[in-house]
C-alpha cells in the first residue's frame, strides 16, 4: 500500500522543479488523483451522485445526445451524464494542473 507520507513527499518534489517539464506535470497530477483516491479530504463532504449531474423529467438520468464527426462525440452519444462527468472533472483537474491557461480558456467557455 502506497502511504499518504510517501505521496505527499513525491508531491511536493514535484511542486519544488524550477522548470517542470511535461512529465513532471504528468506524475504531479497521477500522484494527486492517487492520494486524493486513497486518503480522501475528510473535511469535504462525501461527493453525492447529484453532484454530478442533474435528473431529467422522470427518475432516469439524462441521455447525452450530441452528434458530431468527432471521436470524443461519438463516444458520448447516446451514453448518461453520470457516466461522463466524473471523467470530464478528472480530466479538467488534471488539465488545470498541466495547462491552466487552456484550463481557464475553458472555463470561460462555460460562464
Amino acid at each position: 500500500m502506497i502511504r499518504e507520507e510517501d505521496l505527499k513527499e513525491a508531491i511536493a518534489e514535484c511542486q519544488g522543479k524550477r522548470n517542470p517539464d511535461a512529465n513532471t506535470c504528468i506524475k504531479m497530477a497521477a500522484y494527486l488523483t492517487i492520494k486524493n483516491a486513497l486518503y480522501p479530504d475528510k473535511s469535504q463532504p462525501p461527493e453525492k451522485e447529484s453532484d454530478y449531474y442533474q435528473l431529467s423529467s422522470g427518475s432516469s438520468p439524462e441521455i447525452i445526445e450530441y452528434h458530431s464527426d468527432s471521436d470524443f462525440s461519438r463516444m458520448v452519444d447516446g451514453r448518461s451524464a453520470s457516466e461522463i462527468m466524473p471523467i470530464l472533472d478528472e480530466l479538467m483537474d488534471t488539465l488545470r494542473m498541466i495547462h491552466p491557461k487552456l484550463y481557464t480558456g475553458v472555463m470561460n467557455r462555460l460562464r
